[in-house]
Parts: structure tokens; C-alpha cells; sequence
């Protein structure tokens, strides 16, 4: 291997100048050459790590390999001592009869190099480069598998023993719960679901709202599994017929998460799914969302005026409860009172009074919401509208004065409307005091790192062909191991606000159907959420697949 110049590599390529490449070696000087001149050019921004390395492949000659875009056999690595590997930063990714094919972060480390030397002697080494992040990436994961598998085994001799005790904090049932909750944070997943069948238990993340298995727990361990986790939520371990609810925090990574737990019984046993919620959540402004300056605008006008109803609406796992919150951080002040009603109460804010439905005690919405009246509240957000008197009581809170924001079950923001005449409003009561809704759904984004150009199947192209402009691009993740090889990564929202005028509103008083209000919501910048789903896929944040996965023509 040769010595290497690489910023002369970088300025012949313009991907610095001369001047940074200067600047850059008086930095590496005055740090008496601690760092290396590439991690420099990386911190100082001027390339990515990827890139560093496919340069400095390049230049020596050595295949540079995306670990991403390879399948790895993870129990390759159990044949070589992972602290050397790890400590040269370095992974084996494949083996056959003439090599080992070892992929190394700093092919220019000489003392990491004769390390794996002497301790990879069964075949000759062939050298690949990678991302340094990208073998501690696998390393963290390999960690997740390897820790899960001997702690069940642990799990199991616990049971076996005479002296176990299923709530000790120290217990391997408890190291598994912190081992899967570890790994579903990692994988960012929203949801942790564990479901018992014949043989044994099945343990998956929802991420970006499509479930993924991760683990798979022996059936003889999951007694003991469940009846911890349930002593962690306060559940009674002995009810196993009916469903149960409850919650609990744990800290994971250095990081505080709450986790809100439902039980429910099946055919093989309780099922449970968990929650994970992060409270950095609570942080989220509008701004955060990536909407359109047009919808923002729109929303941000809907949530100034100084009395009147917003609904937000759309299916189960749509975001709904997010954008409340959201709303409430950005209207929220010393200067007024804020009062929450919720069910259950996911994540504290400040300067809100939040209060909980209990149906044991007959507290439900509607009669929380008419003890709220009389703490003067200046806004009042209702979780769900959910019978005829939540709503009637919330109608009548806006039109005394109040700000009231609350969700509905429908699919589009016309809908609610006509949801509301069906829970016997009447028609001047909804007209006097609807001031807008706004229906959202979330889409999968494609990954940044394995974004291509596509060309959906004409059957869809049929679907949305009226909308396209004359030339339209879409595009799709080819799948990698940043996103678990579905070709998406995280979630966008997408939405339609219908903001009510003194025309909408008087077709509302005078008892109209859904299809006039559409029709004249049209003529004052309503547009359905199919333009902004379309809008999202033409700028290559998401896929037309995933557009009519989602939201229908």
C-alpha cells in the first residue's frame, strides 16, 4: 500500500480548494497532528465519510464495499475474535476457499492491518474499505443478536432454578425486556409488538407504520416475560382473560422513554404491544412536519383565531395526536390557560393542565370536558370526539369564547362535516362554530441512501394520470441495510385544509351535502390531499406506490 497526498486528490477533484486544503493543514498543525487530515476534511464538512472512502479506495486500489447493499453472514463473525475487529474498526463479510474478504475503515492504519494479520491465519486476507460508521453499525446490531440469544438462555436456567424471584430488577427476564426495547429504539421503531403462537413468540417493531419481526422468543421463557413486563406497567399478572392497560418509563441509551402497554388475550396467550414515546417528541413544532408554506400558512391562520372548533382528522395511527401537540407548542404561553383532555395522556407539556379519562369512574370526555368549563380555560383540546354529547359540549365551549381542537374519525375534511350532522348537530350549531379542518396521513420516505429514478407500473400511472404535469419524475428506494433493505426510511405528513368562509358556511347552515361543500370549497383554494401526496413524490420524498398505498384517487 502507498503513502497517500489525499488533499492534493480532493483539490484535482474540486472537492476542496486550495485555500481549505491550507487552512486544513494548519488545523491538523495545531492540533500537533492528533487527527488525521480526512477526519478534518470530514468535520469541516467539506466531504461526507462515504466519500472519503471511495477516494481513498481509489487511490490504493482497494474495492470499496457498501456494507449496506451486501447481505452479510452475521455468523461468520463468531469464527474471528470481534475485539480485534473491532478495535481495527474492521469486519469479515464473506469467506470462501481462496480468502477472507475483511473490509477495513483506515486501510493506511499499519499496526490495525498486522493485528488482523496474526489473528486471521486460516486463509490469506483480501482488504476492502468501508465507512467506519458502517462497521460499527453491524458491530451494534451483531451486540442486539448475540446479547438476545444468551439471555434467553439465561432466562431459561433462571426459571429452572429454585431461587428465582420475576421481579428483581437484576433478573436475565429483565435484561431481555431492556435488550428488546434497546433494539426497537435503535431501529426506530413507534410500536413494539410481542404475540405468543403455538410454537413460539414472535417479537416485531412497527417502523414507519409497517411491522417488521425482530426477534423470536422460546415459548417456555414468555410466561415469565409477560408477567414482568406487566409488573413494570402495574398490571395485575394474575388477569390473563381480560385486556389490561397501563405504563411505564425506562431508560435506554442515557435517554428517558415512556412506554404505555395494552394487553390482550388470544388463542395462545396474551398479547401485548407497546408504545414507545419518546419525549423529545413533545419538542415538535409545525414547522418540523415539512408541510408546504401554503398548508402552513393555512394552519397557522386556523390556530390564531381567538374562539371556534378545529377537528383534525383521518385514520387510526395517522399522526392525529402528534399535530395536536404540535399545535398546542405553538399557541401555548404564560398568557393563557391550556387545559388537554386525553386517553390516555402520551407525553407532558409544559404550561398545559392535562387531565386523563377514567371510565372506571365514570369520567369520560364529555364529562371532563364540562368540568373544564368552569376552570376558565382559553383553549381546550379534546382527544377524541367520539359520542353526540362530547360533541355538543364542545361546540358549545367554542362558541362561548374558547379555542377547541379535537379529532374525528373520517378519511377526508369534507367528511367531517357530514360526521357531525350524523351525530345530530345541528346545521347552524356546526356553521357558527367550525372554523376549519385539517386531515393528514403519513407516507413512508424513501431512503436518502438508495434513492433512484422509477418508473411506477401504468396501472398506476392510470390512477393519477389527470394530475400529472407533462414531465413528471418519480422515484423509490432500491433497498439497503440503512432501511432494512424496505427501500424507506421515517415518515411524512401530507394533508388538506378546509378553511370555512361565509360561503361554505352558509351552504353548511342551510343543511348542504358533502358534494356541494366540496364542490365550493374547490372555487376558494381547498385541494385534496392527493395534491400534496403528489407534490411530495414529484420533489422525491416519497413513492407513487406508497401515495395510493395510502390515499385513495
Amino acid at each position: 500500500m502507498q503513502t497517500l497526498k489525499i488533499g492534493d486528490i480532493l483539490v484535482e477533484k474540486n472537492k476542496i480548494t486550495q485555500q481549505q486544503l491550507q487552512a486544513a493543514l494548519q488545523k491538523q498543525k495545531e492540533n500537533n497532528f492528533t487527527k488525521k487530515l480526512g477526519e478534518i476534511f470530514i468535520e469541516e464538512g467539506y466531504i461526507n465519510e462515504s466519500e472519503f472512502a471511495q477516494l481513498l479506495a481509489t487511490q490504493l486500489n482497494i474495492e470499496f464495499i457498501d456494507l449496506y447493499g451486501i447481505d452479510i453472514d452475521l455468523n461468520l463473525l463468531n469464527k474471528y475474535p470481534l475485539n480485534i475487529l473491532k478495535a481495527t474498526t474492521s469486519i469479515v463479510f464473506k469467506e470462501d476457499e481462496d480468502f477472507v474478504y475483511v473490509s477495513i475503515a483506515d486501510p493506511l492504519n499499519y499496526d490495525a492491518i498486522e493485528m488482523l494479520d496474526r489473528a486471521i491465519m486460516t486463509k490469506p486476507i483480501k482488504y476492502h474499505i468501508s465507512p467506519a460508521n458502517d462497521i460499527k453499525h453491524i458491530f451494534e446490531r451483531v451486540e442486539i443478536i448475540e446479547t438476545t440469544k444468551s439471555l434467553i438462555k439465561s432466562v431459561k436456567q433462571e426459571i429452572n432454578s429454585t431461587d428465582y424471584k420475576a421481579d428483581s430488577d437484576q433478573s436475565a427476564i429483565m435484561q431481555l425486556i431492556a435488550q428488546i426495547l434497546k433494539g426497537s429504539i435503535i431501529n426506530k421503531a413507534s410500536d413494539i409488538h410481542i404475540e405468543p403462537n403455538e410454537f413460539n413468540v414472535s417479537v416485531r417493531n412497527r417502523i414507519d407504520g409497517v411491522l417488521k419481526e425482530i426477534f423470536v422468543i422460546d415459548i417456555e421463557v414468555y410466561n415469565a416475560f409477560v408477567s414482568r413486563i406487566k409488573i413494570l406497567a402495574n398490571l395485575d399478572i394474575s388477569e390473563k382473560r381480560k385486556s389490561q392497560d397501563g405504563r411505564f418509563s425506562m431508560s435506554v441509551n442515557g435517554k428517558e422513554y415512556d412506554f404505555r402497554l395494552s394487553t390482550a388475550p388470544t388463542l395462545h396467550g396474551e398479547s401485548l404491544v407497546m408504545r414507545i414515546l419518546d419525549q423529545q417528541k413533545i419538542l415538535l413544532t409545525l414547522n418540523d412536519f415539512g408541510l408546504e408554506k401554503e398548508n402552513l400558512q393555512k394552519i397557522k391562520n386556523l390556530i390564531t383565531s381567538p374562539y371556534g372548533i378545529i377537528f383534525i382528522t383521518g385514520p387510526t395511527g395517522s399522526g392525529k395526536t402528534t399535530t395536536l401537540y404540535a399545535i398546542l407548542n405553538e399557541i401555548k404561553s404564560i398568557e393563557n390557560k391550556i387545559i388537554t383532555i386525553e386517553d390516555p395522556i402520551e407525553y407532558q407539556l409544559p404550561l398545559v393542565q392535562q387531565m386523563q379519562v377514567n371510565t372506571k369512574i365514570n369520567r369520560d370526555f364529555s364529562d371532563i370536558l364540562r368540568s373544564v368549563l368552569r376552570q376558565d380555560p382559553d383553549v381546550i383540546m379534546v382527544g377524541e370526539t367520539r359520542d353526540q354529547e362530547t360533541l355538543s359540549t364542545a361546540v358549545g365551549a367554542s362558541l362561548t369564547g374558547h379555542l377547541v381542537f379535537s379529532t374525528l374519525h373520517t378519511n377526508d375534511a369534507p367528511s367531517a362535516i357530514t360526521r357531525m350532522s350524523q351525530m345530530n348537530l345541528e346545521p347552524y350549531m356546526i356553521a357558527d362554530s367550525l372554523l376549519g379542518v385539517i386531515t393528514q396521513r403519513l407516507l413512508r420516505k424513501i431512503c436518502s441512501h438508495c434513492k433512484q429514478e422509477h418508473k411506477p407500473h401504468i396501472d398506476l400511472i392510470a390512477k393519477v394520470k389527470k394530475y400529472l404535469p407533462p414531465n413528471y419524475k418519480f422515484y423509490i428506494g432500491k433497498g439497503c441495510a440503512h432501511c432494512s433493505f424496505s427501500g424507506y426510511n421515517d415518515r411524512i405528513m401530507v394533508c388538506e385544509i378546509l378553511e370555512i368562509n361565509a360561503q361554505l358556511s352558509s351552504l353548511i347552515s342551510k343543511g348542504k351535502d358533502k358534494f356541494e361543500i366540496y364542490q365550493e370549497a374547490l372555487k376558494h383554494g381547498y385541494r385534496p390531499m392527493l395534491f400534496d401526496a403528489l407534490k411530495k413524490a414529484f420533489q422525491s420524498e416519497t413513492s407513487l406506490e406508497e401515495v395510493l398505498r395510502v390515499i385513495k384517487p
